[in-house]
């Protein structure tokens, strides 16, 4: 069979798009498939952190996401039955980056632009509407079998990345298990346009706000604000009923009456793959790894996968280096960290917001205020949170 392309990557979401941009901007041929007639519309993941802003930079498209986005260099922890508010700010850490803020921009926003500029590129191919169902791989490469609208089709590559999301068909393919747990209550977001800042004076374009009954995350994007709630024992019509949502923005700013735009109801997942790759399949973002969206790691955490794998998959393709080794390389420094940063991290930014032992809050509380007036630890602190320290360990691993 004729090779089709140099790399296959399956899904056309912020990872997907991210590595197969990468890859063809580094003169290596790429394919890229998405079941979806275009970019999926999620709006879950909307937060961009330093290194990653710097990997787009690199890409040539920051100046575009910024014009899209919404810069948020201060977020707060807000504790809801006392009123306090502790506020971190990384302008800080504007020696260590030339980024020291969050971009709040919507992942299909960047999904879309880098689709559209791959769809223009002369070593890709961008193929919507074409479901990855089987692939078999041997020595010299991996055959994918595909459904198209015009019926079934077969690709030949080298290689394979699976960036095809948390039921990904290249995981399943090859066979790797994907360890770890499910929270048994759901996520509600609820988007609006009414003015949050003006119910809640002071508030940040990020905020975590911590509370036994009910905690939650408000998140400011350039066209709304994201209110994210834990969802009560109950089915999924009630958890976006008119009389919920009214109750969730009644007790936040004593307006029952707030309009939404979107309500959105989801599973959250800490999962881990076993392994990061078999033979010539790779998998990289949800497709690898789950996480809990407190702190806006799981996103980034994947566009860093892409990343990392693709300046390795450039060195075999183009300069003969062994696959095996660096394939190897690229799960320990992402598998790694993954596990030592993002899940024990995400789990614990979760247990403290809703967390009811009241001597566990006062420590907690009591740490907040601690490391905001001791400049290293609030440093290191930064540093951690954007992900300018895991970004660091990732590449000093060997």
């Amino acid at each position: 069979m004729k090779k089709s392309a140099q790399v296959l990557v399956i899904g056309a979401g912020p990872v997907g798009t991210v590595a197969a941009y990468k890859l063809a901007e580094s003169g290596i041929d790429v394919m890229l498939v998405e079941a979806n007639p275009d970019c999926p519309e999620d709006l879950r993941a909307s937060t961009l952190h330093p290194p990653t802003l710097e990997m787009l930079e690199a890409m040539g498209i920051f100046q575009e996401i910024d014009a899209m986005g919404l810069r948020a260099p201060v977020y707060q922890y807000r504790d809801r039955k006392s009123g306090e508010t502790f506020e971190f700010d990384l302008g800080e850490l504007s020696d260590l980056t030339p980024f020291p803020f969050r971009m709040q921009c919507e992942q299909f926003k960047l999904s879309r632009l880098l689709a559209g500029r791959l769809a223009a590129h002369p070593r890709a191919q961008v193929r919507f509407g074409e479901h990855v169902v089987s692939m078999e791989q041997d020595d010299d490469g991996v055959t994918v079998n595909v459904e198209t609208q015009g019926g079934e089709a077969a690709y030949r590559v080298e290689y394979v990345i699976g960036c095809d999301g948390a039921g990904s068909v290249a995981r399943k393919q090859i066979g790797i298990g994907f360890g770890g747990f499910t929270y048994p209550e759901k996520f509600v977001t609820y988007s609006t346009t009414a003015p949050l800042e003006s119910y809640l004076p002071g508030l940040a374009q990020v905020n975590y706000v911590a509370d036994p009954d009910e905690w939650m995350v408000l998140l400011r994007v350039p066209s709304v604000w994201r209110v994210l709630v834990p969802a009560p024992d109950a089915d999924d019509q009630s958890l976006v009923s008119d009389a919920r949502t009214s109750d969730v923005f009644e007790r936040l700013t004593g307006d029952g009456s707030i309009r939404t735009e979107h309500r959105t109801i989801y599973n959250v997942h800490q999962r881990v793959a076993e392994q990061y790759f078999r033979g010539r399949v790779i998998l990289a973002g949800d497709a690898a790894h789950l996480n809990n969206p407190l702190g806006g790691f799981g996103m980034n955490s994947g566009i860093h996968d892409a990343w990392n794998l693709c300046e390795k998959l450039t060195s075999v393709l183009l300069a003969n280096a062994e696959a095996p080794a660096l394939l190897a390389q690229y799960e320990r420094q992402r598998r790694s960290v993954m596990l030592s940063f993002v899940q024990e991290q995400t789990i614990r930014n979760k247990r403290q917001l809703e967390n009811k032992d009241p001597e566990a809050r006062k420590a907690y509380v009591n740490d907040l205020r601690a490391i905001l007036l001791d400049d290293e630890r609030r440093r290191a602190y930064l540093k951690g949170q954007s992900m300018i320290t895991s970004y660091g360990q990732e590449r000093a691993i060997a």
